[in-house]
């Protein structure tokens, strides 16, 4: 969803989500089971946000938390779009009755991205501050894990595509807050592998991707690597952009995301 080939690409990726969203919604009511919600951060802004609980909730017992960053084309103000790409997964029987869990999805408004960064360039550097959807995000996590029946030592973090970037950047601000993270199709800040090699990564890419090309993933991997950690990488063989739709619907994706547990108490560093 970025500009990297040409604004065409981008264009038409926007009007595609756009059209899809329609009957998704009218065909799938698994996607029902997700609660409308508005967050109110410290500083008064307000980020739309969905919840999914499990679906059956057991007396004194703790849920993993997972928070999932949409892409750009799911930006806006309805708080529904940002549900259209993975969220139907894992509000399936299949995984909910396997992995029950908390997911909270927040909607990225219009204009604004999860990491005030260009999206065309071959890297970049961490911004000093994180941008407001995503410190509201990082608020939302800190309120729910408070608020509702969460296990701290196993909150977990994925997105795709604009929300790949914002998953690194959440772990590069947070990385002792987060058990495990899944970044799909995005890019991180190479620099900052050395502060995030402890937590668990499974990064994807579609090695044919012209929309946000592979060696965004692919450097970051080797930069973890470099810095001592063990990540995983799969580069999906001709997959262009969508390299998100294979991951979520993968029963592998669901095993090692929530068979991942972070030791000790959860911190920002």
């Amino acid at each position: 969803m970025l500009k990297s080939v040409s604004r065409f690409t981008f264009s038409w990726y926007l009007l595609f989500s756009i059209l899809l969203l329609p009957p998704l919604f009218s065909q799938d009511k698994s996607l029902d089971r997700f609660e409308k919600r508005t967050f109110q951060g410290s500083q008064g802004e307000k980020l739309l946000y969905r919840v999914l609980p499990p679906r059956e909730l057991e007396k004194g017992k703790k849920y993993p938390l997972v928070l999932f960053l949409h892409g750009a084309g799911e930006r806006g103000s309805d708080n529904r779009k940002q549900l259209v790409h993975g969220m139907r997964d894992f509000a399936s029987a299949e995984v909910a009755d396997k992995y029950p869990a908390f997911v909270i999805a927040p909607q990225c408004p219009s204009g604004k991205q999860w990491v005030e960064v260009p999206w065309n360039t071959k890297s970049h550097k961490l911004p000093a501050e994180p941008s407001v959807p995503l410190r509201l995000s990082l608020e939302l996590v800190d309120q729910t894990i408070v608020s509702l029946p969460i296990d701290p030592s196993r909150v977990y973090v994925t997105g795709l595509s604009m929300g790949g970037y914002g998953t690194f950047d959440a772990i590069c601000r947070r990385p002792g807050l987060f058990a495990a993270a899944l970044p799909i199709c995005g890019g991180g800040d190479e620099n900052l592998a050395p502060k995030i090699r402890s937590v668990p990564i499974w990064i994807v890419h579609g090695d044919a991707d012209r929309v946000v090309v592979p060696s965004r993933s692919e450097n970051m991997f080797q930069a973890l690597k470099k810095a001592g950690g063990t990540p995983r990488l799969t580069l999906l063989k001709g997959v262009g952009h969508n390299s998100w739709s294979s991951t979520y619907s993968n029963p592998a994706t669901y095993q090692w995301l929530f068979s991942q547990k972070r030791k000790g108490k959860a911190t920002d560093r």
